[in-house]
Order: C-alpha cells, then sequence, then structure tokens
C-alpha cells in the first residue's frame, strides 16, 4: 500500500507536486499519465525515496518513506537506465544474487519468449533491447511496488506489443503494485487496471479503468440542445464548430435528445481534454 498525505516538492519557487494527498491500496497496473513537466518522475522518486519532499508524508505498508529511509520493496526504473556492461546471463545471476526474492526463472523465460540473446553484453544491445533487460530484471524483482518512468523509449510497435504483455504476465505471475509513466495512452489501454492523471503537480484523476470507460463520454449536436442536454454534469471541454458544439463529459451518462449523438472517448482523448481542453464560449 502507499499513502501520500499532503506531499509537496519545491525545487525553488516551482512546485513539481503541489499538496498531492494519494492512497494505493491495492495491487494493480496503474497508468500515470501527465505532460512533461507534470510531476509524474518526481512523484515516482518520491514514493521511491530517491529525493525527500518539502513537506507531507509518504509511507509503503505503513512504513514513513525518506531519503534516508528507502523502501527496500519498492524498485523504481528510470528512462534510459544502464547496467553493468555484462553478458545478459550474468546480469540475470548477480540480480538473482542480490535479491532473494528474484525470480530468475521468469527472466530466463521472458529473454527466451522476446528472443533476448543472453550472450550478448548489455553495450552491445540496441537501446531498446537494453530497456528490455532492464525492464525484465526490474519486474523479476517480485517487489511490492515496481515503477517504471517510460519504459517504451526507444521500442519499435512490435518491442511495445511485447511490453504490454510482459508487464501482464508479471503482474498475473505476482500480483502487486506496478506504476507506468507514459505518453503512449491508448496503447496501455488495455492492459491498465487504473489511471492516474497528474497536471501542475495535482493530481486530476485518480480512477479504475472500467468506471473511465463507463464515464468518459462525449455529446454531439446543436449548441443550445447540447448545453441543455449536459447542464449540471462533469464537462471537461467543449468545442464549438458554427451552430454544433462538442461537449467532453466525465459523469455519468444521460440519455441525449433526438438530435444529440452520444459516443465514447478513448483515454487519450479524455486526457489531452482534462489537461488541455478549454470551453469555448
Amino acid at each position: 500500500m502507499i499513502e501520500l498525505v499532503k506531499v509537496t516538492k519545491k525545487y525553488g519557487s516551482t512546485k513539481a507536486t503541489d499538496d498531492i494527498s494519494l492512497s494505493i491500496k491495492k495491487p494493480g497496473i496503474y497508468c500515470l499519465l501527465g505532460r512533461n513537466g507534470a510531476g509524474k518522475t518526481t512523484l515516482m522518486k518520491l514514493i521511491s525515496g530517491n529525493i525527500s519532499s518539502t513537506c507531507g508524508e509518504i509511507s509503503v505498508n505503513g512504513a514513513r518513506v525518506t531519503t534516508f529511509n528507502m523502501p527496500e520493496n519498492v524498485r523504481y526504473i528510470e528512462a534510459a537506465k544502464t547496467q553493468f556492461n555484462m553478458r545478459v546471463s550474468e546480469l540475470f545471476k548477480m540480480a538473482d544474487g542480490l535479491d532473494p526474492d528474484f525470480d530468475l526463472d521468469f527472466a530466463n523465460r521472458m529473454a527466451e519468449k522476446f528472443k533476448l540473446d543472453k550472450k550478448k553484453k548489455y553495450n552491445s544491445l540496441s537501446f531498446g533491447m537494453k530497456t528490455m533487460v532492464t525492464t525484465i530484471i526490474t519486474l523479476a524483482s517480485n517487489s511490492d511496488v515496481v515503477m517504471l518512468d517510460e519504459p517504451v523509449l526507444g521500442f519499435d510497435a512490435i518491442m511495445r506489443k511485447q511490453f504490454y504483455e510482459l508487464l501482464q504476465m508479471s503482474f498475473e505471475s505476482h500480483p502487486r503494485i506496478i506504476i507506468v509513466s507514459t505518453h503512449l495512452i491508448d496503447e496501455i489501454e488495455n492492459t491498465a487496471t487504473d489511471v492516474i492523471m497528474i497536471d501542475n503537480g495535482k493530481i486530476l484523476l485518480f480512477e479504475d479503468i472500467n468506471t473511465v470507460i463507463e464515464k468518459a463520454y462525449k455529446v454531439s449536436g446543436q449548441t443550445e440542445a447540447l448545453k441543455e442536454a449536459v447542464n449540471g454534469l462533469n464537462v471537461i471541454a467543449v468545442e464549438k464548430i458554427g451552430k454544433f458544439s462538442v461537449a467532453y463529459v466525465f459523469d455519468t451518462k444521460r440519455a441525449g435528445g433526438e438530435d444529440l449523438e452520444l459516443s465514447s472517448v478513448s483515454l487519450g482523448d479524455l486526457f489531452i481534454n482534462m489537461v488541455g481542453g478549454e470551453e469555448n464560449e
């Protein structure tokens, strides 16, 4: 369990996280979404104890987290993390020797499944394969909390598909809290169990994926009829095109009139409209 209570992290006068309170209580694959500079990396570094908060408290499984008390049951991996220049098989064995909970069988099976040559030294691998090695080692650690920061950087479309398969297989093998920061929103939609959106250091949304799918939709139609139809609902953005408008809504669905059309909204469209949408009057 991860608990943050009124956590703020300042760099000078800039608040990277701003009075965040967040409670993650159950295992799941949590998709962490935000624009560049929104606070995603800072949030993960705070949870891992890599940096300290300016104010507020953070705990993992009831133990307070600080830079002097970094949680042993949390693994945080930044984008482009490097490894010792050893053969992949040796890296796996070293990780197994250092971590009593390391699942060497899982690491070897994943390397075989994704056609990773374990005889090659780390520095001879492509950027994408280096990232895959680090991801496998991290997920094989079986830590209570795993956080991956932009793990699909440098992956082509096939490798990204393989990554999501790896993520799902790891979670099914050992359910725990896995937080994945990514900009490829629609790709992870089918893998994530929960969504966390952050913008300007504040949490905008924290919901399970089924609730997001159920409550995110748009209503299209003539502007006056649309205004009446969405009155009282949580409208996150409105686009006007002449006499017609499109309202993006995150709320319980309400039946529209004959001249209105309701349609679903992808996670990517929801994110864009929540962090960048404006009601255009």
